[in-house]
């Protein structure tokens, strides 16, 4: 069975358009040459005086039948016109519904995969804040060595990660996994968002995160960094003993997203996939293009989904985060904002 796609629409609905205007040109143009052998016939009856008096009854008859001819012609076009002007505008409609709802399934397919992702994020932290050389390292900052080392296997198996940090509960980083590429041991970080948030969790079953950031203890990389707290004998309930934090490697994993959406050719020259966080800042952009510098200001109106044509033809649509398992996500969107 053929796919009928609605460029095709498209395209039957301007021929048919074409046909129509050549048969109405046709037709005035018999009405045309009608009205001149009526002429000529009224002519030809003068000339021949009486005798010829038939003749011009004739010429009158097809005259009258040529105005007739050319008022249905000209009502018929009109009637055609608007209606072909009408389906096309309907057409056209229905195109930009069809892109739009595409385009949202795509916005919403981007969000969804980065979601899934972070959700496991969620789980790594919580799990590794229960190992034993983290809790004993937090309850004894002479384990740090240790602590470090452990840090280092994990990293080794989760490249995902640029560096974890075990803080007492001061903020000061006491233990991190690859302290052969980042100096973090020693420095503070007790005004970080995810710091301070998950010193203040109830439970270790809890965690913390924060938006987006460039982490100059990382040489200004760009993390996604979830935390939770490090509590004693690794009970979920235990004393808090210290932080536990893991630093995604934010750039190559959400590059990888964006611009593995499903464009076409002709739509990846026109085509920006986005991922924005709750204020609209970009955090992620398919042409690499002002992440964490610019805004887009998303006409949503409390919508959790939807798409808009602005003024110059371009058309945005977007999906907010719906989350996945336990992870509720962080307001983020996935955009996509395609050119005509």
């Amino acid at each position: 069975m053929q796919t009928v796609s609605v460029r095709d629409i498209i395209e039957h609905t301007a021929k048919a358009k074409s046909v129509t205007s050549e048969n109405l040109r046709d037709i005035k143009g018999v009405t045309g040459m009608l009205r001149i052998l009526a002429l000529n016939a009224l002519i030809e009856a003068k000339r021949a005086g009486e005798m010829g008096a038939g003749f011009a009854v004739v010429a009158d008859e097809v005259r009258q039948i040529s105005t007739q001819v050319e008022t249905i012609t000209n009502i018929m076009a009109t009637n055609l016109g608007h209606e072909i002007a009408s389906l096309e505008r309907l057409t056209e409609d229905m195109a930009r519904q069809n892109q739009g709802a595409r385009l949202v399934d795509l916005a919403r397919n981007a969000i969804e995969l980065i979601d899934r992702n972070l959700y496991e994020r969620t789980c790594d932290v919580r799990w590794w804040a229960t190992d034993a050389a983290m809790v004993e390292a937090a309850a004894d900052h002479a384990r740090h060595g240790h602590a470090s080392r452990r840090l280092g296997v994990i990293l080794d198996a989760y490249t995902v990660y640029l560096d974890l940090w075990l803080c007492d509960l001061n903020g000061n980083i006491i233990a991190n996994g690859r302290p052969d590429l980042y100096s973090a041991k020693g420095a503070n970080v007790a005004s970080g968002a995810w710091f301070t948030r998950a010193r203040k969790l109830a439970s270790g079953n809890e965690f913390a995160v924060a938006d987006i950031s460039t982490e100059p203890l990382l040489n200004g990389a760009q993390v996604a960094t979830y935390a939770t707290g490090v509590r004693a004998h690794g009970d979920a309930s235990g004393e808090l003993l210290g932080v536990l934090g893991v630093h995604f490697d934010w750039q190559p994993q959400a590059r990888a997203i964006t611009e593995g959406v499903r464009l076409s050719e002709d739509e990846r020259k026109r085509t920006r996939a986005l991922l924005v966080d709750a204020q609209g800042l970009i955090i992620a952009a398919s042409d690499g293009r002002g992440i964490l510098q610019d805004r887009i200001a998303l006409r949503s109106e409390g919508r959790v989904f939807g798409h808009y044509t602005e003024a110059s033809g371009t058309m945005i649509a977007y999906h907010r985060t719906p989350g996945y398992e336990t992870y509720a996500g962080l307001g983020w969107y996935g955009v996509i904002v395609q050119k005509p």
